[in-house]
């Protein structure tokens, strides 16, 4: 399938349905199609990895098309210069995820753009930062904790960030963080306590939500037992 042959699989399976809820979940309706993520997974699956057609669909403009452009670019044809491209691109939380966690996190660059994109003044540029984040403890199971220690400050002054999306990014990649290792529990829990202690809203609720997670019992004995 070419890019248009997509675009046109996609129109005759959107709903009306589907765009009106997308609102209730903040994702702008401005050019979707209306497909639900199950028969997007079931397209990429048919696609293939393709990075040429990634690329066509992603500069479609789509909602929908940019969601299957993450899915079926080949990490190892992704340069700095096209994450840069599409970060900039980024206008709402699921493309950013979706193309974070199965695309962007697989490449050699994702320590060094989650650094960077947190400090970006754009809300989802900087959501992508912190994501990259959390997707990177799932992803890379070589780095030593140091390199996730190295994050917690970044996460600290994130937290100030009064954005909904950014203060959900900064709060998934704390407790992600959090539940690697007991070492790194241990460094979460500090962070989150000094962020649950202060009078800002933003940095508050960061802190008491994942204090609530990282320090329960649950989470607790399945490090210790995993140690």
């Amino acid at each position: 399938m070419d890019k248009n042959e997509v675009l046109t699989w996609l129109e005759r399976r959107g709903t009306k349905r589907t765009v009106d809820g997308m609102a209730r979940y903040g994702i702008p309706a401005d050019g979707a199609f209306g497909v639900p993520m199950g028969k997007l997974l079931e397209l990429s699956k048919q696609l293939g990895k393709d990075h040429e057609l990634a690329a066509a669909l992603w500069e479609s403009g789509r909602y929908e098309a940019r969601l299957l452009a993450g899915l079926i670019n080949e990490p190892e044809r992704v340069t700095r210069r096209q994450m840069n491209a599409w970060a900039a691109d980024f206008d709402n939380w699921a493309v950013v995820d979706t193309v974070c966690f199965p695309l962007f996190s697989r490449t050699p660059f994702a320590w060094e753009k989650a650094r960077q994109w947190s400090a970006s003044p754009r809300e989802f540029v900087k959501r992508a930062g912190f994501v990259l984040m959390a997707c990177l403890v799932l992803r890379d199971r070589t780095a030593p904790s140091s390199k996730f220690l190295a994050l917690l400050p970044l996460i600290e002054k994130g937290a100030r960030d009064e954005r909904n999306f950014v203060m959900k990014g900064v709060n998934w990649a704390l407790r992600t963080i959090g539940k690697r290792d007991v070492a790194l529990n241990a460094a979460a829990v500090k962070v989150a306590t000094r962020l649950a202690q202060s009078t800002d809203a933003s940095p508050r609720w960061v802190g008491k939500n994942a204090l609530r997670e990282l320090s329960s019992p649950k989470v607790r004995s399945r490090l210790v037992a995993r140690r």
